[in-house]
């Protein structure tokens, strides 16, 4: 085992060996990670040529995103224990496979039904690739220097959702649905081969056994929590009893589930350690970011709806305009990455959070008329406020960590993510649900339709206005929350960065 720090190398070449193959894993890992992340948000463009194609309803498609998100909130939970237990090639492996043989299923997918298929096998290859590019980061990157890398995986996490929108729609414009999957497949392929001739393993496994009841409560409390919270926007027609069902169901079994854990964590044999927050600094970080990821994913449901349905743009145009976005997302997250490193997060996250409440303060102002430069104008606004928070949010919670809890922290982590975007995907679109119905004038029989579709994009504005409200009322516990959030410190006896 060589050493990568703290003691003298005995040998500069093979200490700069190492370096460069920890760079290699964790460059791997990165792009990887990205080209698997992206799919989590590359289907809600296509939605209307698959219904048109495939000869399905809307809630029927909805299903590819909904069966995506549920995927991976059942099994996020169990990559704890999978990092544990088998080295970093043999997972990566498998994560790759299980994404790349999802794809090719998709791809050549006859119907609906195997198109599904695919893309839960993806979503299940996408579950396990996060954690490990995180534990994999913690493992090989001198606490000193985290943020930095943090920032190119905020890339991951943060770009890749906000740019799938826009992908999906320049190859739309183009080609047929399928090749959302053709154009990822060679490079999911590439990243296999690479994966399985230079990624090396970075970990130490473990022997432990897998609790069976423990998978089965979390597969009911999270998948039960995303489904719930996923079809309460699609409830106006069928009613609230599917969803709260769900709900009721999920945080049943994840009450259940947490009793479990706690015992069986006495004995580190928890499929999920929640001793992770009982961590310092751990908690508040996990907190604020479920609340920038709320903002984030509710805005990317919200925006699309609001520049079709009230300013009249076509999806490639909305698309190209949520670009610019994501792209300052991507750019400035490595820089916030090497401030974070030097000064800390409260220098970056308070200011951050208070953007990303303005924005949505700003947003609430929205109308019928508005133009679309504003739109643009606070979308770049609003992704610069969540660059300067997910990179420090992301370090500031695991970086206090002790290394046994590297993979559940990751874990804890993603299934965070999950939950956060699905509530914050609800929540939006219930409010606005509620607020155009609330706005929606009673027309006269025999109205016409250029007036009909005025009072529809009048009623849509007054509902894009009451959700974008009450997100806005929510952001202001995020500005508190970062607030409280200080630069971890390194726990006593952490190994030094080892390559092996």
């Amino acid at each position: 085992m060589t050493q990568a720090v703290e003691s003298p190398p005995r040998n500069g070449s093979a200490d700069e060996a190492t370096a460069a193959g920890n760079r290699l894993v964790i460059g791997l890992l990165l792009v990887s990670a990205f080209v698997v992340i992206l799919n989590e948000t590359i289907m809600g463009v296509a939605l209307p040529r698959l219904m048109d194609d495939l000869d399905i309803s809307a809630a029927t498609g909805q299903w590819l995103t909904t069966g995506f998100l549920l995927t991976m909130a059942v099994v996020i939970p169990i990559t704890g224990y999978l990092l544990q237990r088998f080295d970093t090639r043999p997972v990566f492996v498998w994560a790759m496979s299980l994404f790349s043989a999802g794809t090719l299923i998709a791809l050549l997918a006859p119907g609906f039904s195997m198109l599904l298929v695919g893309r839960i096998v993806q979503a299940s290859g996408t579950a396990i690739m996060m954690p490990l590019l995180m534990t994999t980061v913690l493992t090989l990157v001198d606490p000193a220097h985290r943020g930095r890398v943090m920032g190119n995986i905020s890339i991951v996490i943060s770009v890749a959702p906000a740019i799938g929108p826009t992908i999906s729609g320049l190859i739309l414009n183009a080609f047929s649905w399928r090749w959302l999957f053709g154009f990822v497949l060679p490079i999911a392929l590439a990243a296999l081969v690479i994966g399985m001739l230079k990624v090396r393993n970075v970990s130490t496994p473990r022997k432990s056994a897998i609790d069976v009841l423990s998978v089965v409560l979390s597969a009911f409390a999270f998948g039960g929590i995303v489904y719930g919270l996923s079809s309460i926007g699609e409830a106006g027609d069928t009613g609230f009893g599917v969803p709260v069902g769900s709900l009721v169901v999920g945080f049943a079994a994840l009450a259940v589930f947490i009793v479990r854990q706690t015992r069986l964590q006495r004995r580190d044999a928890a499929l999920l350690d929640l001793r992770t927050f009982s961590t310092k600094g751990f908690t508040i970080p996990i907190v604020a970011m479920g609340i920038s990821f709320m903002a984030m994913f509710g805005t990317l449901i919200l925006l699309p709806i609001y520049l079709e349905r009230v300013l009249g743009l076509d999806v490639l145009k909305v698309g190209l305009l949520l670009l610019p976005g994501g792209l300052l997302m991507g750019l400035l997250s490595p820089i916030v990455g090497r401030i974070y490193d030097r000064r800390g997060p409260r220098v970056l996250l308070v200011p951050g959070s208070i953007i990303i409440s303005a924005v949505l303060w700003a947003l609430s102002t929205v109308t019928a008329d508005t133009s679309v430069w504003f739109v643009l104008g606070a979308h770049v606004v609003l992704s610069l406020g969540l660059a300067l928070t997910f990179t420090p949010l992301f370090t500031a919670a695991l970086g206090g960590l002790p290394p046994r809890l590297y993979s559940h922290g990751s874990a804890v982590l993603g299934t965070t993510q999950q939950l956060a975007g699905a509530a914050g995907t609800a929540l939006f679109v219930t409010l606005l649900t509620i607020g155009t119905t609330a706005a929606m004038p009673d027309l006269a029989p025999g109205t016409s339709a250029a007036a009909t579709a005025a009072a529809v994009a009048r009623a849509t504005a007054s509902g894009v206005h009451t959700a974008f409200l009450v997100g806005a009322v929510i952001s202001m516990f995020g500005i508190v929350a970062s607030a409280m959030v200080r630069k971890p410190v390194t726990p006593e006896g952490v190994p030094a960065p080892v390559m092996h």
